[in-house]
């Protein structure tokens, strides 16, 4: 599991532009989704992996929990799967210069659909209610990556939970995305994973200074508990 190091400095900051350390420490859980992004093979099996990120397993039982509390409180749990297709090549084509031709042929035989890379970690707690949504490029909410951002206006959905692998990337993209397409974010201190401490971090800081807020996953299911009683006391 990372170690999290979050400096005095970054919680400074965040306390004098919005007047208090956490702005989301309150939430409506049937008006929230957990995104959970790329616990694929493709990331974490060996042997299959295009990238693997060793540290994506240890963060398994934590997305599970989060899942469970979320959905016990109505809320939605949404599986993004990293996706290459053929027509990625085309309009993605960047990213394949920037690869090469050796590492884009291993990633379009890891992640495509149907391949055993593109299948969800098997120790993931997913259910048949929940949602499973292909992206096509790292954040799932940029044009044309996804159809994510109209399923979640379709359930009322307003607050979004980040987590995943890797923080850095598919994860920061999506979490920083989400925000600047008006949902009230919050990434997982020990529910995303990177390649190593350092770049965990640098991610999670980056990220809370300006773009949403963090908590560790027994402060989350907390907070989902809270918003569930409230909503049920509300009912009585």
């Amino acid at each position: 599991m990372h170690i999290v190091s979050i400096p005095q400095s970054a919680i400074d900051q965040v306390i004098r532009s919005r007047g208090r350390e956490h702005i989301y420490d309150t939430l409506d859980p049937k008006r929230t989704a957990l995104l959970v992004v790329d616990m694929q093979n493709g990331f974490m099996m060996e042997g299959v992996a295009h990238t693997l990120c060793p540290a994506a397993i240890e963060i398994v039982p934590n997305i599970n929990i989060l899942a469970h509390a979320l959905r016990q409180a109505g809320g939605a749990v949404v599986w993004l799967q990293n996706t290459a297709t053929d027509e990625t090549l085309q309009s993605w084509s960047v990213r394949v210069e920037m690869d090469g031709p050796e590492r884009t042929e291993k990633r379009m035989e890891s992640m495509s659909p149907g391949t055993k890379g593109h299948a969800l970690w098997a120790g993931m707690d997913a259910k048949p209610d929940d949602l499973y949504v292909n992206k096509t490029r790292f954040s799932a909410f940029i044009q044309g990556a996804s159809n994510l951002e109209a399923m979640l206006r379709a359930r009322g959905i307003d607050t979004v939970i980040v987590a995943g692998t890797v923080t850095n990337i598919c994860c920061e993209s999506t979490a920083r995305d989400a925000m600047m397409r008006n949902f009230r974010t919050i990434m997982v201190t020990d529910a995303n994973a990177a390649m190593s401490d350092e770049m965990h971090n640098a991610a999670l800081i980056a990220f809370y200074v300006r773009f949403g807020d963090i908590f560790s996953t027994d402060e989350l299911v907390g907070i989902v508990s809270k918003g569930r009683a409230a909503q049920q006391a509300a009912a009585e």
